[in-house]
């Protein structure tokens, strides 16, 4: 055995000899090295991972201003290391189950143990049953999520929807009942256990539900020039006014996603119905037509 340490190899299955047929080609690595940009993205997911832990001992420690906090940096960080992987070209299969993994811990075991420290704890079986309620659901979730990566490709349409609500907007969602103790409400109003309870398995259950919700596309596409400094200073405020406000902000951002999902729902269902129907009327043109061969296909004199 030459090296201490197994190379570094993010494309190499676990058992070689149960690999599946990859329909894309592996990232190729010349020689022994393994460029830099391949780990930048891993990275990132690894300090997602960081603050998911950490907000796990903030809910120990009843701090849970800073475990959401924490919870808030890993939604950020799991939204950046994805873009930071096609940005430098750096996908890999290693990179997509790590960031898997980091998931499950940051939006399905942090939540749920902060969830449960915090309102639950008193209830004792009946509360902690919720939770894992919840924490099975995201782990469905994301196994589901996993599985469509390898699945035939569908229509360009549908790439603008998920498939129920993904797992970091779940983790966010969840967390609602602490925003609103947050504000201000009275005493035994957010944090009443039957409240809770409900919520915790409604979230649960979009978690692994079919409801389409919309996937943030929109932030891939381009911008005017003209609308490049409206943004940033958009963007610039609502940093300001997250860090300022934090839980009306995080409280008005629940409250307007929740709102827009049937929204999303039925724009799904209008989209949908447009492409069957285009692909309707393409089979039926296509009936119409003839192919030369049967068009020269006559009888003989």
């Amino acid at each position: 055995m030459s090296h201490v340490f197994p190379p570094f190899e993010p494309e190499k299955p676990a058992h070689p000899e149960k690999a599946r047929p990859k329909k894309r080609r592996a990232i190729g690595f010349r020689g022994r090295e393994v460029p830099i940009r391949i780990l930048i993205p891993s990275m990132f997911t690894l300090l997602a991972l960081c603050a998911g832990l950490t907000a796990i001992r903030m809910a120990i420690e009843g701090r849970f201003d800073v475990a959401i906090a924490a919870i808030v940096l890993a939604a950020v960080l799991d939204g950046l290391d994805g873009r930071i992987a096609r940005l430098l070209k750096a996908s890999s299969r290693f990179g997509a189950e790590l960031d898997s993994l980091a998931d499950f811990v940051n939006f399905g075991v942090a939540p749920a143990i902060i969830i449960f420290t915090w309102a639950l704890d008193d209830l004792r079986s009946m509360g902690w049953l919720v939770v894992l309620a919840f924490t099975l659901c995201m782990a469905l979730r994301l196994a589901r999520f996993n599985v469509t990566l390898d699945a035939p490709d569908q229509p360009a349409w549908k790439s603008d929807y998920f498939v129920g609500v993904p797992a970091p907007a779940g983790a966010l969602l969840v967390l609602l009942p602490l925003y609103l103790d947050g504000i201000g409400l009275p005493p035994g109003v957010a944090n009443a256990p039957p409240f809770v309870l409900g919520y915790t398995l409604a979230i649960a259950f979009l978690t692994v539900s079919f409801v389409p919700t919309f996937s943030g596309k929109l932030f891939g596409q381009r911008v005017a020039r003209e609308y490049v400094l409206p943004v940033f200073i958009l963007a610039v405020l609502f940093v300001a006014v997250l860090l300022t406000y934090p839980y009306v902000t995080l409280t008005l951002g629940s409250l307007a996603y929740l709102a827009v999902i049937p929204f999303s729902f039925m724009s799904y269902r209008r989209r949908a119905a447009q492409a069957d129907q285009t692909a309707k009327a393409q089979n039926g043109s296509s009936k119409h037509k003839k192919s030369p061969a049967e068009t020269d296909q006559r009888p003989s004199a």
